[in-house]
């Protein structure tokens, strides 16, 4: 349980007493899950090194939370002010990835998805059981609450996501802006990092590496085969090929680090590496020759920088259609037990060029130009102005699969 103890810290009417770097404009950081977190670091990376500004996290809580947030936010280092504290001052710029609370906070909201695309791979909401209308990630009850636009900034990544919301909230569109993806954009500035993500988790040149991915609830790679970790190490020859897991922070959340890993734990004896939830995927992507995968937003980034995709596992009916997921599905040939998985790897290498085009429209109509575009937002709403150097987007951390995992 939280403690309800306030922090000292630089927000506050005494905050004048105790502050060394004074007048800074305070930017609240609202971390509901790890796959917010993870997203929305991303952002902090591109004010966080101002003297004019100061970065705090919160993690918010009502009667529940997703378990290992906590640690997360903690593991960043960062000031973390308790959500009741939170909720009693006033942000000169409010950063999220994810709709829940934001009704609560003060402050201009720059809010920004948490994976690939704003429409949903799921046509039907997981919340609303038996539901029988689509969904997206702009829809009004998202977006709106007691008639008042949410966000001060909506970011998106394409201009059909734009017309997307248009017609499911067009009281948002003046706060709409097409910045791309700066998950997808850090992702294509490390590509020639390529050969130290390799060396990184232990792949040697002449090795493959086969990536399997896997979002998060039961109809995910993981939820419906989870025997194919261990397959996939019997079927192909360790001098030749190595394996990582990739599985989304949700899945750890729900079942807990010690319960997925014991899972896993016979795979990771013949030599599976595990990248663990809060950092690593996006290199173990870069760093991939195949990626088994599913309907999950890793998958989707994989397929944009043109690694060969192969579908493990989908929703079928349930896949939202013109989702990215969808994209996905039209291009990658689906695993088959029957065939060799060599085979299965050349076939997909031969499709991988047309999906990257398709997909990469899919998620960013505005390539490479995120971190600007989104720098550009926060100052507004910070009312500063812009540093002089260019906006980059942070480059992807070096991945380090879970200790004492490897072989």
């Amino acid at each position: 349980m939280e403690s309800e103890t306030w922090v000292r810290g630089p927000i506050g009417l005494d905050a004048g007493s105790r502050v060394t770097r004074p007048r800074c404009r305070a930017v609240l950081v609202v971390v509901p899950t790890v796959t917010a977190g993870t997203r929305l670091l991303d952002l902090v990376r591109l004010l966080e090194r101002d003297l004019r500004v100061q970065v705090l996290f919160t993690v918010p809580h009502g009667t529940d939370r997703w378990h290992g947030v906590d640690e997360y936010v903690r593991a960043q280092h960062g000031l973390v002010l308790p959500w009741a504290q939170a909720l009693a001052h006033r942000f000169d710029l409010v950063l999220a990835a994810s709709h829940r609370h934001l009704e609560a906070v003060h402050g201009p909201v720059l809010l920004i998805g948490h994976g690939a695309g704003r429409l949903r791979p799921s046509r039907y909401s997981r919340k609303a059981g038996g539901a029988t209308v689509g969904t997206t990630a702009v829809d009004r009850e998202l977006l709106t609450f007691r008639g008042r636009v949410l966000p001060a900034v909506l970011g998106l990544g394409t201009d059909d996501e734009f017309e997307l919301l248009r017609e499911r909230c067009p009281e948002a569109l003046s706060a709409a802006v097409v910045a791309g993806d700066v998950c997808l954009d850090g992702m294509r500035a490390a590509t020639g990092l390529r050969e130290r993500y390799r060396r990184a988790l232990e792949v040697t040149p002449q090795r493959r590496l086969v990536v399997i991915s896997s979002t998060w609830y039961t109809d995910s790679t993981f939820g419906r085969i989870p025997q194919l970790y261990q397959a996939v190490l019997e079927a192909l020859p360790t001098a030749d090929y190595a394996v990582a897991a990739v599985l989304h922070p949700n899945a750890w959340a729900v079942h807990g680090r010690r319960q997925v890993t014991a899972w896993l734990s016979g795979s990771v004896e013949a030599g599976l590496k595990v990248i663990p939830p809060e950092r690593g995927w996006q290199a173990t992507m870069i760093a991939a020759d195949w990626v088994i995968g599913d309907h999950g937003s890793t998958t989707g980034y994989a397929a944009a920088l043109g690694r060969p995709v192969t579908l493990a596992s989908s929703p079928g009916k349930g896949l939202q259609p013109g989702s990215i997921a969808d994209v996905v599905r039209c291009h990658a040939g689906e695993l088959c037990w029957n065939r060799p998985l060599a085979a299965q790897a050349e076939a997909a290498g031969k499709t991988a060029a047309r999906l990257a085009a398709d997909v990469t429209r899919a998620i960013s109509t505005r390539p490479d130009r995120a971190a600007a575009i989104l720098r550009s937002a926060m100052y507004r709403l910070l009312e500063l102005s812009e540093p002089a150097e260019p906006a980059t987007p942070p480059l992807p951390a070096m991945p380090v699969p879970l200790p004492g995992w490897e072989r």
